[in-house]
């Protein structure tokens, strides 16, 4: 049943417009929202296009806006506080303290309030892949979603951007998704599939169901017309079960080992099925496609796989009708595709980070730690300021308490100790009107009780996970406090200024992402690392971190302190937790030198008592010497 409740009706989206060319709004990622409006056919959010420049031509833009789109075209200074300090685009409630950014997080959300709104759409909660995960992790974490959300419209944004004198060069990112779609298929029930594929096969040749190996692995000069992986694809999103499985398989094939069956076709983005990647890759690729088409400089042919996808796509159910509204005019790519298959696959030239190294690790810490101290580098952890310090939790609110985060006793008491330990040190530092941002928040455990313990302060949870989130809201909707926002959004997506930074069992580099963002705003900040294992080589970052262990450790080295920095356990013996703990202080003090590399004095400090946690480090700042930032006054 379809309605449209009043929540949904005051639920504001705002798309940043900086340019456009031809048929197309930059930044892509606005076209990408279009298009997946379009699709939705969703009407249920009052949209706000987000004029970047004075001399934006409006009138230009009004008309290439999908056709039965309301929306409203309004100048950056009249968005909302909140709104003004997150990257578009920007879905949130009217007058409400949470809001979602990021290009992942808001096409999601607008994905499933399609569904909540009209329940009949369930082509369109498909959308989500299995699980409904489809770039639900954050580009720091997934290389899909940061090739979808990142690498493909920026690659392309610039591409299209170049002079039409100049020559640019092939944009490496489209290479990568070449490759990707050459990658095999997998899904989770990959195996009832590739048997059903195999019989359909034997069945096309007639009564002669012959089992030989180049059969079974699908070599026939006569291919059916639509392939068992497209019709159950296009099944899935027409709402029905796939190709029928009633009629059991013959005896041959149910025996058959499955490295005999035939390999599934990759047809969509992520392998089967056509998920969220798909539709926002196709507005990016599409004018890829319609800009190298008017060229005669052959770059189609080095793209076979990614042009019979965009073809394929043009066969989803929704799709041309969700162009047609954006003005997206499909090129027609089948009389080429014979020729561009049997093109070789192009190779990258770029240099790869070294991956190889981050997964194998010869030798223990011990001659890395040796080799450090030769250097005068050694573990050292800075006096605790504060070590008896403890919030008075009995007379405290319940909501307040760690407990209502619905977790055991036991864990509830260790997780207090931790925030006694942060609290402490913020509540230092914070002086009346400091903004104070709990970066990768998770159920709001650190952000609840600051926002509580500091109600002259403006406190605001950042976290990626939606539902860790909604439950740190509702626990502060029980407290009934007013000096807490919620962004629902990967911590790169906040550009807004505060004072203080707080992140507690950051895992892997997000650790390191919470101190540059820090560094950036010339911010203090208290960090607690965790999952030092997970520490790796990224885009963003390189380790080591700092000049003095550039100078001493390789990576390899580095990523050998990082893994037994993992090893401090309570179950462990006890020298190898001793080890670990060396490890762990070893790696957290080149992350201290190289926040001091910006004009920072750093502390490394453990936490008190330090069976709190296994990973009880703390990164401290204090608030010397740092540049006062205006104070950031809520509007109501």
């Amino acid at each position: 049943m379809k309605g449209k409740g009043k929540s949904f009706a005051e639920e504001h989206l705002y798309l940043e417009f900086s340019s456009h060319l031809e048929n197309c709004i930059f930044p892509l990622h606005t076209s990408v929202t279009l298009f997946l409006l379009s699709y939705c056919d969703c009407k249920d959010f009052r949209v706000f296009l987000v004029c970047s420049k004075e001399d934006a031509d409006v009138a230009h833009v009004q008309a290439m806006l999908p056709q039965d789109l309301e929306v409203q075209i309004i100048s950056r200074q009249d968005l909302p506080v909140m709104v003004q300090n997150c990257c578009l685009p920007v879905v949130v409630k009217r007058d409400d303290d949470f809001c979602r950014a990021g290009l992942s997080v808001t096409l999601r959300h607008i994905i499933e309030k399609t569904c909540e709104v009209d329940t009949s759409k369930k082509e369109v909660l498909e959308l989500l892949g299995f699980k409904k995960t489809c770039l639900k992790a954050c580009a720091e974490v997934s290389q899909w979603t940061r090739l979808c959300e990142l690498s493909i419209p920026q690659a392309v944004e610039k591409f299209l951007k170049e002079p039409p004198e100049l020559q640019p060069p092939f944009p490496e990112e489209v290479l990568q998704l070449e490759k990707k779609l050459r990658e095999p298929v997998r899904v989770h029930n990959d195996d009832k599939i590739r048997r059903q594929k195999l019989k359909r096969q034997q069945e096309a040749k007639g009564p002669r169901q012959s089992v030989d190996s180049g059969e079974a692995h699908g070599e026939s000069d006569e291919p059916s017309p639509e392939s068992l992986e497209l019709s159950m694809a296009l099944s899935k999103l027409k709402v029905q079960e796939g190709p029928s499985g009633t009629n059991r398989e013959p005896v041959h094939i149910r025996k058959m080992q499955t490295s005999d069956l035939p390999p599934l076709d990759h047809l969509f983005a992520e392998g089967l099925y056509f998920t969220l990647a798909d539709l926002v890759l196709l507005p990016c690729i599409h004018q890829f496609l319609a800009h190298i088409w008017k060229k005669p400089c052959g770059i189609l042919t080095h793209l076979p796989l990614i042009a019979s996808w965009y073809q394929k796509i043009q066969e989803v159910p929704g799709v041309k009708r969700a162009a047609a509204q954006c003005g997206m005019q499909f090129l027609q790519l089948s009389d080429l595709l014979p020729t561009l298959e049997k093109q070789p696959p192009v190779r990258s030239e770029s240099p790869q980070l070294e991956e190889k190294d981050c997964m194998h690790f010869i030798g223990g810490p011990r001659p890395t730690i040796s080799k450090l101290v030769k250097k005068g580098i050694k573990a050292k952890f800075s006096p605790h300021p504060c070590p008896k310090w403890t919030l008075d939790w009995k007379n405290l609110p319940a909501a307040v308490s760690p407990q209502e985060g619905k977790m055991s006793t036991e864990r509830a008491f260790r997780k207090q100790q931790q925030l006694n330990n942060l609290v402490s040190m913020v509540k230092n530092m914070a002086k009346p009107g400091d903004i104070v941002v709990d970066f990768c928040s998770g159920g709001g455990h650190v952000g609840i009780v600051l926002a509580h313990m500091l109600p002259s302060c403006q406190v605001i949870l950042i976290e990626n996970k939606e539902l860790s989130l909604m439950r740190a809201k509702k626990r502060s909707d029980n407290l009934g406090l007013k000096n807490i926002w919620f962004i629902q959004a990967n911590l790169d997506y906040f550009t807004g200024k505060f004072n203080i930074g707080v992140a507690l069992h950051a895992c892997g580099v997000a650790t390191d992402m919470v101190i540059e963002h820090c560094t950036k705003a010339q911010a203090a900040f208290v960090t607690c690392p965790c999952c030092y294992g997970f520490i790796q080589n990224t885009l963003k970052f390189t380790f080591p971190r700092s000049a003095p262990f550039k100078e001493v450790l390789s990576y390899k080295e580095h990523m050998t302190l990082c893994r037994f920095a993992d090893q401090t356990a309570v179950q462990l013996p006890l020298e190898r937790r001793l080890i670990g703990k060396q490890c762990m202080c070893l790696v957290d003090l080149d992350r201290a030198w190289a926040a001091e590399e910006h004009g920072y004095s750093v502390q490394v400090i453990s936490m008190e008592p330090e069976s709190c946690s296994p990973k009880n480090n703390m990164i401290e700042v204090p608030m010397d010497n740092l540049k006062p930032i205006p104070l950031w006054k809520r509007e109501h």
